[in-house]
């Protein structure tokens, strides 16, 4: 019997399901975008989308998205050197926080800017907030929505880890000035940093380790008293926020060992009492096998329970592919004007397995419904697409980005 080789262990190929791309952009020679998208409405009418760059030499893109398949750039800035990168920022109106994580502890810039965006041709940096330090490489990830509170991780000047792995906590920033932002409150995984009284939490096995860090930090105007915080290897974490200034654990899915953690994404499904919670592959070859999307029971808040994973294309194929294969970042349902909500349609990436929509009406039993996965951009140093994050906004437009130089590449769903 002759075995035929699955379309998903050949990185040229492109692959698609009730999804059609109707535009790409190589984002002139820079096509690496981190983790980092957001859309604003300007005031002269015209739609731009916001990518943050996952390394040096550029820092941020602004694409003109008014006409979605014919998208053009209409700035693109750079980065003050090589050992910085941006990685993640947001957008509320004409006001844009970038973040910056530095390659080692101890560099600046590392920490946030402020920027107005009223003129997208020239952003105006309003501020700088610096959370550099002797154990600190600054910001990986923000979160803002609401115009008034930036909830990030990242490192501090006054916050030193047993672990340098750990170096990241979840911090609030009152940014209602925006030329003079501030933390107000600030939490981390118990045990983590120098002189805590509570045990050092149980690492995996160093090749699987990736440390006790917040990554992204999600907090919704509808609960506007909750964060959903991926915190890596510790798992999901919901904290009670009520207080800003004393955030308190209220729970902990930790899964981590039997599984490879690095916890990444926790969507709340309000309506439904879930949480779709992801993680992040972060070695090539399916050599971290499996990353996965849970979802994850959230009646009982002091006691969630896991319930199914999502469907996941075979490992076997993929996984051969080249780069890394698995789960990583999620369309998270951004509470703005320009972003797609839903509880029913989850949209997310998996690296050289593209970006895929998954229908969750039966959560015991989530569904793929759509995906595409591009053929392999010709400068790309893993050998296959990379998507790294998705946007959707609320015309159901899927902008979905490469890690490496792939770029931008505009899709529509057709169900």
């Amino acid at each position: 019997m002759t075995v035929l080789a699955h379309p998903g262990s050949k990185a040229g190929n492109s692959l698609s399901l009730n999804m059609k791309l109707l535009a790409h952009h190589e984002l002139d020679g820079f096509g690496g975008i981190g983790e980092g998208m957001a859309l604003q409405k300007t005031k002269d009418g015209r739609r731009i989308l916001w990518m943050a760059h996952e390394s040096a030499p550029k820092n941020f893109t602004g694409i003109d998205v008014t006409d979605r398949a014919n998208p053009k750039m209409v700035v693109q800035t750079e980065l003050p050197h090589a050992k910085v990168r941006s990685n993640s920022l947001d957008v509320v109106g004409d006001l844009m926080v970038v973040a910056y994580q530095t390659q080692t502890v101890g560099l600046s810039p590392a920490g946030i800017d402020l920027f107005d965006i009223s003129v997208p041709e020239s952003p105006k940096l309003l501020s700088h907030l610096d959370r550099s330090g002797p154990h600190s490489r600054g910001v990986h990830c923000v979160w803002f929505v609401d115009g008034e509170y930036v909830h990030m991780s990242s490192g501090a000047a006054d916050f030193e880890p047993h672990n340098p792995l750990d170096d990241q906590i979840y911090q609030i920033i009152d940014v209602r000035d925006p030329k003079n932002p501030k933390e107000v409150g600030r939490w981390w995984y118990p045990g983590t940093k120098k002189g805590d009284t509570e045990p050092q939490p149980r690492r995996l096995e160093k090749k699987f380790d990736c440390g006790f860090r917040a990554h992204n930090t999600n907090v919704f105007p509808k609960r506007a008293d909750r964060a959903y915080c991926g915190w890596l290897d510790g798992g999901a974490v919901v904290l009670d926020i009520a207080d800003k200034t004393q955030p308190k654990m209220v729970a902990n899915w930790r899964y981590s060992p039997p599984f490879n953690g690095f916890c990444h994404t926790v969507l709340p499904m309000f309506s439904k009492n879930l949480l779709v919670v992801s993680d992040e592959c972060v070695q090539d070859g399916g050599a971290d096998w499996p990353k996965l999307v849970w979802m994850v029971d959230a009646r009982d808040e002091s006691n969630l329970v896991p319930i199914g994973t999502f469907p996941m294309p075979p490992v076997s194929a993929f996984g051969k592919r080249g780069g890394r294969y698995g789960a990583h970042n999620m369309h998270e349902n951004l509470p703005v004007e320009t972003s797609f909500q839903s509880e029913d349609l989850i949209f997310g990436t998996f690296f050289n397995g593209g970006v895929r929509v998954y229908n969750i009406a039966n959560p015991f039993q989530p569904e793929e419904v759509a995906y595409f996965v591009p053929g392999a951009p010709p400068t790309s140093p893993a050998g296959a697409i990379q998507i790294n994050d998705v946007y959707v906004d609320e015309n159901r437009t899927i902008y979905a980005a490469d890690r490496f130089g792939g770029g931008l590449y505009v899709l529509e769903l057709t169900i």
